[in-house]
């Protein structure tokens, strides 16, 4: 929570602007790569409860979000574009396991799972071309090129949804 009198402090994302002139691919990979680590500077410097504490009406916390976005990643990079059969957690309104931290689970193993996920989708994007299709039957209509963009705009709605949980937190605002 956001303590009266403290001055917050402001986060910036390691990464540089992505750049102003490059083919599209490189475009692409740059901006989601720039809202994957804005992603992970949201998390930094907090313990396990301020990650999991519950600020909203939804079960959506700080490492809710990473783990969700792990599986994102997953779903999209590997399971409908490679054609693979990953597991993903159930999806429902009644229990989201994406976002649900489990005792079993940790900080560190949460942000590990992302980051694995994300060298995945890396590696999978690196071999591929933005007009290739999805392999998973009925997907095959999405090119890598929409999975790109839709995985900036995923990634960068939940970087606005861990700005303002941080923020709640202790006050860290920022890129």
């Amino acid at each position: 929570m956001i303590v009266p009198g403290i001055v917050a402090f402001v986060l910036r994302p390691s990464l540089p602007d992505p750049p102003t002139a490059a083919d599209e691919k490189t475009t692409l990979v740059a901006f989601l790569d720039w809202y994957r680590d804005c992603l992970l500077r949201k998390v930094e410097g907090l313990d396990r409860e301020a990650l999991t504490r519950r600020l909203v009406p939804s079960a959506t916390t700080l490492l809710g979000i990473v783990k969700h976005l792990a599986y994102v990643e997953r779903g999209w990079f590997q399971n409908t574009f490679l054609g693979q059969t990953r597991y993903r957690p159930p999806r429902s309104a009644a229990d989201d396991a994406e976002f649900s931290i489990e005792d079993a689970e940790t900080v560190d193993s949460i942000i590990t799972l992302y980051r694995d996920e994300v060298a995945r989708s890396r590696e999978i994007v690196a071999g591929a071309a933005l007009d290739d299709h999805a392999r998973r039957e009925d997907r095959s209509d999405y090119t890598l090129r929409w999975i790109m963009v839709h995985m900036i705009e995923e990634t960068a709605r939940h970087v606005g949804h861990a700005d303002i949980l941080r923020e709640q937190t202790d006050g860290a605002a920022g890129e």
